[in-house]
């Protein structure tokens, strides 16, 4: 990347948690923890549903490219999070800054979409099953998707450029675990207001409307789910729809109160912790929320492993 301001900052230094040095060491363990099962849950269900075929169909494929998301936030955030954890202060290039914010937002807007996506072909399944193949058929699917990451490179690519096009005169000391927009634009010694009636608007836009959509929808497969005969059925859809609302209204939560006021006045720990919640915790819930309590994941699973052992047997 080029520098076309004139900053007189060449790289930032991370503080992360520095603050509360006794607590860092138990933070990393905790952390690495999280990393591994995030990657190993989230690579399992991108394996199964890769390899069976009966599994390729509209949900199971957004929840394919919903676990992409996740490696893919995990693989940006933690790896650099645990190295500011393993130290005082952790230096990061200006470009390595870039690199980082841009990703977070690509992976953070396209999990946006995704999940709007997957509650309108829910929404679509359980409110409209005799019209739903016409509804969600692989076209429709593929624009879905295709919209989601492209849209998202967009953005990423316009924002993270309009952030570091502000000058950094010093100080270089970031008070966060990586570089997320709302604590590296504390350090730009010009005026950002623009920018946050834009982030403000575009938070609006691309965070709050996709969750209001995906409430309504939820709420219309609850009436739906109301009139089903069986109370085992009602039961097993109230629990699933529960979760997956959990999982959403963390995500969407957090990163709306993040994102809707950059500077905002909540404390640097606050923010750290806030950021932790859609950033972390969230990709470790997923696999549990949409695939362990799924019927067809888990045949899908044991039919796989039962394969490699016949294998292993011949």
């Amino acid at each position: 990347m080029k520098r076309e301001n004139d900053s007189s900052v060449f790289d930032f230094i991370l503080l992360g948690f520095s603050n509360f040095p006794q607590l860092q060491a138990q933070l990393f363990g905790v952390f690495l923890v999280d990393y591994l099962v995030t990657l190993l849950g989230n690579a399992i269900i991108i394996v199964v549903i890769s390899v069976e075929q009966s599994l390729h169909v509209p949900m199971y494929l957004f929840l394919l490219n919903l676990s992409v998301v996740e490696v893919g936030f995990s693989a940006v955030i933690m790896p650099e999070m645990l190295v500011v954890l393993s130290s005082e202060k952790t230096r990061i290039t200006f470009a390595g800054c870039f690199a980082q914010m841009y990703f977070i937002l690509l992976f953070g807007g396209t999990k946006c979409f995704l999940l709007g996506a997957m509650a309108y072909d829910r929404f679509a399944a359980i409110c409209h099953p005799l019209s739903y193949p016409v509804t969600m058929n692989k076209r429709v699917f593929l624009k879905l998707v295709m919209f989601s990451w492209i849209s998202w490179i967009m953005v990423a690519t316009a924002q993270t450029s309009w952030v570091f096009s502000f000058p950094f005169c010093g100080p270089n000391e970031i008070n966060h675990l990586f570089c997320e927009t709302p604590p590296v634009l504390e350090l730009a010694c010009a005026s950002t207001f623009l920018f946050e009636i834009y982030a403000f608007t575009g938070t609006i836009l691309i965070i709050m409307v996709p969750f209001v959509l995906i409430l309504l929808s939820y709420i219309r497969i609850l009436f739906a789910i109301l009139k089903m005969p069986s109370t085992t059925g009602r039961q097993k859809a109230f629990s699933t729809c529960a979760s997956h609302l959990t999982s959403v209204t963390l995500f969407y939560g957090t990163a709306s109160m993040t994102y809707l006021q950059p500077k905002s006045g909540y404390s640097p720990e606050t923010k750290k912790l806030m950021s932790l919640a859609y950033m972390l915790l969230t990709p470790l819930l997923n696999p549990l929320i949409y695939s362990l309590r799924n019927s067809e994941m888990k045949r899908a699973l044991m039919k796989l492993w039962r394969r490699k052992m016949d294998l292993h047997t011949f």
